[in-house]
């Protein structure tokens, strides 16, 4: 008997220069290695998906399609993708998983060319389907046992029990080799000239109510252990070449206990990282811990700062205080750490009275740390699980978009990757828009290895008497100079 066999999509998300290992589709297959085979196809680096997943589906014995799908752009590459296979190969069933997916089931399951759907971590549920195939195609109660799945009984959708999660730990190391060459996913940045990614751990055990990997998680977190982080590391050094590392864990620093074996393990690899963390937990780490943190060649941690007022910081459940963002700054400088500190603006209940005053906190932040960096983003709710399921966008926002086309209309994308939101005022975004412009050239990013130190020394002093003034309105002249001078934005290019 032949091993099942799927083809695994990752649609296009990143531009080029922004092309990283696809640790989504990576993944699935560390958990199908040596039980089914499988197919990669990366939009990011292929430059003609379609055609070529059709090219793949053609040749025959694929059992399965399977596609990732995050929110924002890459939903209409994998519209364009999956409508493709279904109208060439109708009779091969179409699997959606990741964040879009389980955070929007209802309008992913209700496309035409989407059979099933996984949700949250879907390398079990995509293998028992796997193994279910083709005989649940014709008795669909065998579908009934495998739990995370979402799935259409004729005119009915029905959604098994939520998969309880597993560590990363019990799958097998990424199948590097299957990518074939690795070369065009270590990319250039500020930690070094060939940058890895990785997942070192899943989830995150906080439930902040902006936060979609709460969707995804619940509160769940499974963490790596330190030798096989690693291994993990001394792979991509020694075999593949790369000269950094950059953490996609959504907190990387659980717990001061369960850290420091971490930190003690990477100081021997010698590799620069960077990776998300939180204020309150850097802040309370002990002067020992920190001396591990420099020891292992941490060069920068983006940290949700969110709000300035604890009262903000309760409504979000964010579980800290706006005192840790500024402990934390310290530290990290004293310790030779650049943070990211991102902020959420414009919550639907006010989006007007804290503007100003996360304004003059940055301004603060940048006097304890000069260096640190700063994501400005607009508030942008999703669905927690455990709670009644989303129906708008905000207490005040329209109705969710019932089907995956909608998702792709403009003002939708721009929504959920935080770059506006349909309650704000015109005057809010142009505000918000001028202090980021003026902020951003006042305190080029140490990100930015291409702008000449000339064009950041003249942008700087454009910015400088509006940024202490603050008169952000209609910086002109920094719009003239910015024609001539490409600087690169935190917001829109950090790591």
């Amino acid at each position: 008997m032949r091993k099942k066999s799927v083809l695994l999509i990752n649609p296009q998300v990143a531009t080029r220069r922004g092309v990283r290992l696809p640790l989504s589709i990576l993944a699935l297959g560390a958990a199908l290695e040596g039980k089914c085979d499988y197919t990669f196809i990366d939009g990011n680096i292929d430059l003609d998906p379609v055609q070529n997943a059709l090219g793949v589906v053609s040749a025959g014995n694929i059992d399965l399609i399977g596609v990732s799908v995050m929110p924002g752009s890459q939903v209409a590459k994998a519209i364009e993708i999956s409508g493709a296979l279904r109208a060439a190969y109708p009779q091969v069933p179409i699997l959606w998983g990741g964040f879009f997916p389980t955070m929007y089931t209802e309008a992913a399951i209700n496309a035409p060319y989407v059979d099933f759907v996984a949700r949250g971590q879907g390398e079990d549920t995509l293998l028992q389907l796997l193994e279910s195939l083709p005989d649940a195609m014709e008795d669909q109660s065998v579908l009934k046992r495998i739990a995370g799945l979402s799935w259409k009984d004729r005119e009915q959708v029905v959604h098994n029990p939520d998969r309880p999660f597993r560590s990363p730990d019990e799958f097998p190391m990424y199948p590097y080799e299957a990518l074939l060459d690795l070369t065009p996913y270590l990319r250039p940045s500020f930690m070094g000239a060939r940058t890895a990614v990785h997942q070192a751990s899943i989830g995150c055990r906080y439930h902040c109510k902006f936060c979609g990997v709460v969707s995804m998680f619940n509160g769940a977190t499974r963490l790596q252990e330190p030798e096989r982080l690693a291994r993990t590391m001394k792979l991509l050094r020694d075999r593949h070449g790369a000269t950094a590392m950059q953490f996609y864990d959504n907190n990387f620093f659980d717990r001061e206990e369960t850290s420091i074996p971490m930190l003690e393990t990477m100081a021997l690899i010698e590799m620069p990282w960077w990776c998300y963390a939180r204020a309150d937990t850097l802040a309370q780490f002990s002067s020992r811990t920190w001396e591990k943190i420099q020891q292992s060649q941490l060069k920068m941690a983006f940290i949700g700062a969110e709000a300035v007022s604890d009262e903000t910081l309760i409504r979000m459940k964010k579980g800290t205080k706006v005192e840790h963002t500024l402990e934390a700054a310290a530290r990290m400088r004293e310790y030779d750490v650049i943070p990211e500190f991102s902020f959420i603006l414009g919550g639907p209940e006010d989006p007007e009275s804290e503007i100003e005053k996360t304004f003059e906190f940055i301004k603060k932040v940048k006097k304890v740390h000069p260096e640190c960096e700063v994501i400005l983003y607009f508030y942008s709710p999703t669905p927690q699980r455990g709670t009644a399921a989303m129906k708008t966008y905000g207490p005040l926002g329209p109705a969710l978009p019932a089907t995956p086309e909608e998702w792709t209309q403009k003002k939708w994308v721009s929504w959920v990757c935080h770059e506006d939101a349909p309650w704000l005022t015109s005057r809010i975004r142009r505000r918000v828009k001028d202090f980021a412009k003026v902020l951003y050239c006042r305190y080029p990013t140490v990100q930015d290895y291409h702008t000449p130190a000339w064009g950041k020394t003249l942008l700087k002093s454009l910015a400088g008497w509006r940024y202490e003034s603050g008169r952000y309105e209609r910086p002109w002249e920094i719009d003239v100079a910015r024609r001539l001078i490409h600087l690169r934005e935190p917001q829109k290019e950090s790591l």
